[in-house]
């Protein structure tokens, strides 16, 4: 029997959130699930549409992208997790789509603006787009670039990975995590109504200002800051 039953559970249930959020179509995404004491993380195969995914098909790999447990090949998005896993110790989850809007915003090439509250009940800042990958990483290991493109970005722009728990990889998608891969999927439903909303709002009113900063700083407090109420306790 597997000594990764409960990770290969973990990253199996979140997958199928994927579909019943409407965030893929097919195969175009995955999630993954770390278990740092074992040194490892699990993944969603690669190119195994979700109506056939079970849970015996995840795959176990280590922070090297290589595979240590499953008889099926990982996601090709594999590298990428295991960067991420690797550099960034204190996120569980990741979780990598196609959604519609969010990957127009990204094939666009632009942040989504902080236009209103829903945002800023998550973020106090647009969300980031990192520039289009240069041709040596594109021509170098792809996957693993893709994370030093996310990383990149986040540094460059003064931002911690720990409250931007979301990105928009330019000309390709977003990139979400969190503490656990429920938490990234529900990242990447925010993301995703985050960035419908601003494409809605932007074509309603081209000059629609970014939201003032004292909503943007009681929405956020008052959901994460210290004196937060929202919620039940």
């Amino acid at each position: 029997m597997s000594q990764y039953l409960s990770l290969k559970q973990e990253c199996y249930e979140a997958n199928m959130l994927l579909p019943e959020l409407n965030l893929v179509l097919f195969t175009f995404g995955n999630v993954s699930c770390v278990d740092r004491n074992q040194g490892v993380f699990a993944i969603k195969p690669s190119g195994v549409p979700y109506t056939k995914l079970k849970e015996s098909d995840i795959v176990i790999c280590d922070f090297e992208g290589k595979v240590v447990e499953g008889k099926l090949r990982p996601s090709s998005d594999t590298n990428t997790h295991a960067l991420l896993f690797k550099t960034w110790s204190d996120i569980g989850g990741i979780a990598h789509t196609h959604s519609t809007y969010a990957t127009a915003w990204a094939q666009s090439l632009m942040d989504i603006p902080i236009l209103g509250t829903t945002h800023a009940d998550y973020l106090t800042v647009d969300i980031p787009c990192a520039p289009p990958m240069k041709d040596p990483y594109i021509q170098g290991d792809y996957e693993h670039n893709t994370g030093f493109q996310i990383i990149d970005c986040l540094q460059e722009r003064g931002l911690d990975y720990q409250e931007v728990e979301m990105i928009l990889v330019g000309s390709h998608a977003p990139f979400t995590w969190g503490k656990n891969a429920a938490k990234a999927v529900h990242n990447s439903a925010v993301l995703e109504q985050c960035a419908q909303m601003a494409y809605i709002s932007t074509h309603i009113n081209p000059q629609v200002p970014r939201l003032k900063e004292a909503l943007i700083k009681k929405h956020f407090e008052r959901k994460h800051g210290p004196d937060s109420y929202y919620g039940q306790t």
